[in-house]
């Protein structure tokens, strides 16, 4: 009897510790996908709206119950050089008189949230993520001016950036389609810039940043406008010979057809 009885007991240690460990949860996570990996745009292009379906990996069910859960989609696209000028009244003419260049700016921003911004998390993770337009950390090129002055020419690049349409945010973009499915659309300007993209999605739990994911899109040019984009990018000198030569023609042309007798 004490033989079966040590027997049962050592059992009962070797199957406890196990059960303890299946009741651990797994952690959150996000997935997104595209219908496609490429987006081909024509000279007609006037803007569109892309859609991106995702979900949530292994999420609370009571959290869910609650909506508690939060997504902001991103769509960032290539980064770039830019440079922001000053112009100033001088003599009654605009002149430049000062400029700023910004490296790794991204030539496109839209996003994408499930509730109004200040709703789904902090502004300090904003800023730590770099998220919104607002957010965007612009880096000067030159770090010696004044940050008052940097200050102002990136405030100047933003509203450029939003007033052309290439830097938006969709508030409610985001919706749940069930406990864990979502669905996020993005506005696409019709000046979009061409190049590979990047789609993130940030999931937020109670206001807390859990995961990050993304995948690429590329937006490319079709048709005859694409022909003359690849060959103004492989032969830029011969290109602009062409179109000093076309405008000459034009000029010309123009003069012929006008002309009074």
């Amino acid at each position: 009897m004490r033989r079966l009885a040590a027997l049962a007991a050592a059992t009962l240690l070797v199957v406890l510790p196990a059960t303890a460990q299946d009741a651990v949860p797994l952690p959150e996570g996000i997935q997104i996908g595209l219908s496609t990996d490429r987006v081909a745009i024509t000279a007609d292009f006037s803007g569109a709206d892309l859609t991106i379906f995702g979900a949530l990996e292994n999420p609370d069910p009571l959290v869910s119950r609650q909506g508690r859960y939060d997504v902001i989609v991103v769509l960032e696209g290539p980064a770039r050089q830019v440079v922001v000028r000053r112009k100033d009244r001088i003599l009654g003419m605009w002149i430049n008189t000062r400029s700023e260049t910004f490296v790794n700016v991204p030539v496109s921003y839209s996003m994408a949230t499930t509730r109004p911004p200040q709703d789904v998390t902090t502004p300090d993770s904003y800023r730590q993520l770099s998220l919104g337009p607002a957010n965007i950390y612009l880096e000067p090129e030159e770090k010696r001016a004044s940050p008052l002055t940097i200050q102002e020419f990136t405030d100047a690049l933003r509203e450029r950036k939003e007033g052309l349409g290439l830097y938006s945010d969709n508030i409610g973009g985001v919706q749940f389609l069930s406990a864990n499915l979502f669905r996020a659309t993005l506005h696409l300007a019709p000046n979009v810039p061409v190049g590979t993209h990047k789609a993130r999605a940030f999931l937020f739990r109670n206001g807390l940043f859990i995961k990050e994911t993304s995948t690429q899109l590329a937006i490319v040019k079709s048709g005859f406008e694409q022909t003359i984009f690849r060959f103004a990018s492989d032969h830029g000198f011969g290109y602009g010979l062409f179109a000093i030569g076309l405008a000459m023609f034009t000029g010309w042309l123009g003069r012929i057809i006008f002309r009074k007798d």
